[in-house]
């Protein structure tokens, strides 16, 4: 694997070796103070961040940090302790830690590693791992050029929050008493920038970026630049509108906030507490009857792709939602045995789901969502955490554009949107062919039958 290339290759201080002699010394040692079971992890990330504003260099970051944590078991009692110190002292020091909290802390009799038949033992390669040999001038010519696009794009882009380049890897080891060991390292680099359209009352902002595994993959600065300028401009001379109860079309990226939200109430933490929405839906209807839910571990440079879950546990693909339908919750081995379930690789969270429907068209881009919206809201920005997941509540602050016979008609701004997760859920009418990766999350437009929406 990737992992156990050169320090000089990767840019890392600790080889996997190190790694694997550092988490294997932590596991003797709890051993060794009377552990029934430990676990440990070894990691390392470093990385540089460059920013600048107005055509000026403003930050120059680089980043490097290092962490073993370690949990020990006594019986059904759980210590956890963590370190950034690699001495043999400080190790020793950090395994005795974990075992005294776990001494003193209360049984848990759903406790405990992951079965032995849950552990991953052969771990696909998926090429998750791209380091990016860039230097701080390089990395401030590209963000000045991001910035510089945006800026020329039109003599109404008036100002600038910055344009920034990010470039981050890590790696880390981790192994534990039930057999499991494994470890990769992992990179994530992005160009993003922020331009400010307009003068005096009517100042708008907008943001655009671009993030990949691999740098040869990200959007060209130019080409990131000139469209958070169009996205400024487009919302020059906003207004308001009146209250009402229409249609709402979320534009892709905020559409894989609300499957978010699905994860979130389907989720083993949610469900054990019987803290949401969706408490006892396996097997019953989530979404309509034209949507699926996938998910795919194993997606090569994908955001979310993993071999294994945080607690080692095999991650397969599957289908999360099938015809509207609920197939699975997104479990660990604790919220599993809460639960009377097993657990489905998904500590840690969820990983490369698409969202989709059967009656998407190829050639159901923006401007045909537009037109099934018909009239009503097109929403492209959302403000606050207005969601109560217990509940299903759902209050954002929002803008956007207002859309008549399929055609946006004027942006709108200071508005808020409001409904049920759950019915938005059930009243999602159409998804669109313009997918969007949003992290670990990918879907299209999603068009929503009726909000309400309060103005002024």
């Amino acid at each position: 694997m990737k992992t156990s290339s050169s320090r000089a290759e990767s840019g890392f201080a600790y080889s996997r070796s190190f790694f694997e002699n550092l988490v294997d010394s932590a596991l003797a040692h709890a051993k060794k103070l009377g552990a029934t079971d430990a676990g440990a992890e070894a990691s390392e990330g470093c990385g540089l961040s460059v920013s600048v504003r107005k055509g000026e260099l403003e930050n120059v970051e680089r980043n490097r940090d290092k962490s073993l944590g370690v949990t020990v078991y006594v019986g059904n009692r759980r210590g956890n302790a963590s370190t950034s110190d690699f001495s043999d002292a400080a190790i020793a020091q950090t395994v005795q830690a974990a075992y005294d909290i776990a001494r003193f802390t209360a049984e848990d009799p759903v406790g405990g590693l992951p079965d032995e038949d849950d552990i991953s033992r052969n771990h696909p390669e998926l090429d998750l791992f791209h380091p990016w040999d860039v230097t701080s001038e390089q990395a401030a010519v590209l963000a000045l050029e991001c910035e510089g696009a945006a800026l020329s794009t039109d003599r109404r882009i008036t100002n600038s929050e910055g344009a920034g380049v990010s470039a981050q890897q890590s790696h880390f080891f981790s192994a534990h008493t039930h057999g499991f060991r494994g470890g990769y390292a992992s990179s994530r680099h992005s160009i993003s920038v922020a331009p400010i359209a307009g003068k005096g009352n009517d100042m708008q902002r907008d943001a655009w970026y671009s993030s990949m595994r691999s740098a040869t993959e990200l959007a060209s600065p130019q080409a990131v630049g000139r469209y958070a300028a169009e996205r400024a401009l487009s919302r020059l001379k906003s207004r308001k509108i009146k209250t009402t109860q229409c249609a709402v079309l979320f534009e892709s990226p905020l559409a894989a906030g609300l499957l978010g939200g699905l994860v979130h109430a389907t989720s083993g933490g949610a469900l054990y507490r019987k803290s949401t929405f969706l408490l006892d839906s396996l097997g019953k209807a989530v979404l309509p009857s034209h949507m699926d839910v996938a998910e795919d571990p194993h997606i090569l440079r994908g955001k979310g792709s993993s071999p294994f879950d945080d607690e080692g546990v095999v991650t397969k693909a599957r289908k999360v939602v099938d015809a509207g339908e609920l197939q699975g919750y997104f479990l660990g081995t604790y919220s599993a045995r809460k639960l009377g379930m097993k657990t489905t690789g998904n500590a840690g969270g969820s990983h490369n789901l698409v969202l989709s429907s059967r009656l998407t068209q190829p050639g159901d881009d923006l401007d045909e969502m537009l037109r099934k919206l018909g009239t009503g809201l097109f929403v492209t920005e959302l403000m606050g955490q207005g969601v109560n997941y217990v509940t299903g509540d759902y209050s954002r602050g929002a803008s956007g554009f207002w859309v008549e016979k399929g055609r946006i008609a004027f942006p709108v701004q200071e508005i808020t949107i409001a409904g049920n997760l759950k019915e938005m859920l059930m009243g999602i009418q159409a998804v669109g062919a313009d997918a969007y990766n949003y992290g670990a999350k990918t879907t299209g437009s999603l068009l929503i039958n009726r909000m309400k929406v309060a103005g002024a």
